[in-house]
């Protein structure tokens, strides 16, 4: 079996940074440490990768991007964006789908630490604060609370959450719920249902739907939903979701907008260019990767920045309101 930088780092009793930075000479390291990872890649005949070996204490060039799920439109699409910036300021990029699992984002931050990423863009939370306080490499996240020095990059949730309320009063509806997917994590998607039920002055009605659950399962509890609270106006906190209750409430017998009204969030080119019928509360993509790049390379320099940068949504009107 190949020995990896975690098992020299184990064996040594270090962390795999540490072993990173012996191997590339980097940064200040005394000399017990440093004779106690060679010792220990000795024992395990450990062979640093080329590209560590090739670097020798200069930038890798490389920057990883941590996200939840990448086969979900809206993190693919912020994905292309993110590298394509990254590449016009001359960095490779290595993407890790963490798929909400705690040790996939533990292991891929070890990796990027071992392969000497100059920094990370975050948009997952499956790790404690001082997980994500222990890597050395500048982060960036997107719409999450990674740790209390790390900058959030996002969209005006709480305003987003508004918009779709108010207009969904507008074209007159009066039984109002919001589908939301539980969101165990300190994120700030969850100021979508605090906007959500401001602008309804707490009458709006909250039905959470996982969404760890089967297609299967998540049309039956839309379903029950539907069919429980009998609204005129539902508000879904992701456009793919906003689908799907669509297609629900028309197997039920429902017309889209004069029996119910929907809006979805994300306002995808996907979504604009397949499903144009349904209106959104549309993030602003572009923008956001470019904010996310260039805070990030601001940190890589050691430039100030600031812990939150918030981005305007809009309405982007459809025939489902």
């Amino acid at each position: 079996m190949v020995a990896k930088l975690t098992d020299v780092a184990e064996l040594a009793g270090v962390s795999p940074t540490t072993v990173s930075r012996v191997i590339n000479k980097k940064g200040y390291l005394s000399q017990k440490t440093i004779d106690k990872v060679h010792a220990a890649m000795h024992e395990l005949n450990y062979k640093p990768n080329n590209l560590a070996r090739g670097l020798q204490g200069k930038s890798a060039k490389l920057v990883g991007l941590i996200f939840p799920n990448i086969s979900n439109i809206f993190y693919a699409e912020l994905i292309e964006r993110l590298e394509d910036e990254l590449f016009k300021q001359g960095y490779k990029t290595i993407i890790c789908n963490s798929e909400h699992d705690p040790n996939k984002e533990k292991d891929y931050l070890e990796m990027l630490a071992a392969n000497q990423c100059d920094g990370i863009i975050s948009s997952s939370h499956n790790l404690g604060i001082e997980d994500y306080e222990k890597v050395e490499a500048p982060i960036v996240a997107f719409d999450r609370n990674l740790a209390p020095k790390i900058p959030i990059i996002s969209s005006d949730n709480f305003e987003g959450g508004k918009l779709a309320a108010r207009a969904l009063l507008k074209a007159g509806c009066q039984r109002i719920v919001m589908i939301t997917g539980y969101d165990n994590s300190d994120s700030p998607t969850g100021l979508r249902q605090l906007g959500f039920n401001y602008e309804l002055d707490k009458q709006g009605i909250i039905c959470p739907v996982p969404n760890d659950l089967s297609l299967m399962r998540r049309e039956m509890e839309i379903k029950s939903i539907i069919s429980r609270e009998k609204p005129d106006g539902i508000f879904v906190s992701d456009d793919l979701t906003a689908i799907l209750v669509m297609k629900v409430a028309k197997h039920l017998g429902l017309s889209i907008p004069y029996d119910l009204k929907i809006i979805g969030y994300d306002g995808t080119a996907f979504i604009r260019h397949f499903h144009s019928e349904l209106a959104t509360i549309q993030q602003p993509l572009e923008e956001i990767a470019k904010l996310c790049v260039e805070i990030l390379l601001k940190k890589i320099k050691g430039e100030p920045v600031n812990r939150d940068y918030v981005l305007p949504v809009n309405l982007i009107s459809g025939g489902s309101i």
